[in-house]
């Protein structure tokens, strides 16, 4: 029923009907799965998720029970864990702060694989990712200390999960290989997607693409409401833009570059940690700036869950598209915005050859 009512929206947009294997994986992304695990992510009960905390650390296991449940490979140095020592790589400004604090200090990104179906493009990876801390506990700013961080960003951390289910579920593999990963940290300056960044799980020059979600559940923008929308970061950066545009057409969405924040936030959120070292990677967003950003406010029951299912259906196509085409996404050469990334992708990609 899911399907047929989901082909009749696209129908109704005045777009042509997906062919199977895409309306199948599309209309399995679930809008009451997402509440369901953001109103257990974004509840009081884990403290704001910051990083380091109890409540980041009761995130992680839940992540990763959900990764497990879908049956993706863990991908981790300790199952689908990643793990740091935070007193080792948190920013110097708040190194003090945990000068005293027990050894070692459960920081970790939690990763799983779905493996692609193609013998040679399974070794090559398409990366879908999402920061699931937020900023804690603030004493002192008000009536209420604990921010849930509802849309910023457990609404990006649920979808990739709802993500990764759904891909999972398929009886037909992509033929590249999925990485789903939830980074901590974001909230400091990107420390975790960084950490990634030097210590990769997959070869960095095998990595064809990363999509970062961000931002994606709350409508009402400062800017006016945008629904069945989405801006993304470095929007002509790279062919990951009109791959999502694309997407967009078929799936009722439109894919913006915002005149200014598409730029401009490119380098704010955790793509940028796989930008920098060559890979086509960007964030998908809905509202850049909302009236909760950084507020206590900022929880569960004001996310727009269906508009939210309906961007992550085109994020959805878009991976797809990026994993089963044997042509990787390639950096703009004619932006010179994108000339450092041009730069990196072609060291990256000549460091893999010399290896050879």
């Amino acid at each position: 029923m899911v399907a047929t009512l989901f082909a009749a929206a696209a129908a109704h947009a005045g777009e042509p009907s997906l062919p199977p294997e895409q309306s199948q994986l599309l209309s399995s992304i679930s809008a009451a799965a997402m509440r369901g695990h953001l109103s257990f992510l974004a509840s009081d009960a884990l403290e704001g998720r910051g990083t380091p905390s109890r409540g980041l650390d009761i995130a992680a296991e839940y992540i990763a029970s959900q990764f497990r449940a879908a049956g993706l490979e863990p991908l981790g140095d300790d199952g689908y864990f990643q793990t740091a020592d935070w007193r080792k790589i948190a920013p110097k400004r708040e190194i003090a702060k945990y000068a005293d604090a027990p050894a070692p200090l459960l920081v970790r990104n939690v990763v799983g694989l779905l493996r692609g179906s193609d013998p040679e493009l399974a070794k090559t990876y398409v990366l879908v990712t999402a920061h699931y801390d937020h900023v804690g506990i603030r004493e002192g700013k008000g009536d209420d200390p604990i921010y849930n961080g509802a849309n910023d960003d457990g609404s990006g951390t649920v979808s990739v999960i709802e993500l990764a289910r759904a891909f999972a579920a398929q009886k037909q593999r992509p033929k590249r290989s999925i990485v789903f990963m939830t980074v901590f940290g974001e909230e400091h300056g990107l420390v975790g997607s960084r950490y990634y960044g030097k210590h990769p799980l997959v070869p960095v020059a095998d990595t064809v693409a990363d999509i970062n979600l961000e931002q994606i559940g709350r409508t009402d923008d400062s800017e006016g409401p945008q629904v069945r929308a989405a801006a993304i970061t470095g929007a002509d950066y790279s062919e990951v833009g009109d791959v999502l545009r694309k997407a967009g057409e078929s799936t009722g969405i439109r894919i913006t570059r915002h005149p200014v924040n598409s730029d401009r936030y490119f380098g704010a959120s955790d793509n940028q940690a796989l930008a920098d070292l060559g890979v086509p990677a960007h964030t998908i967003s809905v509202a850049y700036e909302f009236p909760d950003y950084h507020g206590p406010a900022d929880t569960w029951d004001k996310i727009d869950y269906d508009n939210m299912a309906a961007i992550d259906r085109t994020v959805a196509l878009a991976i797809l598209t990026i994993a089963n085409d044997p042509q990787a996404p390639r950096w703009n050469a004619a932006n010179p915005k994108a000339a450092k990334y041009v730069e990196a992708a072609r060291v990256l990609q000549a460091g893999k050859q010399e290896a050879k």
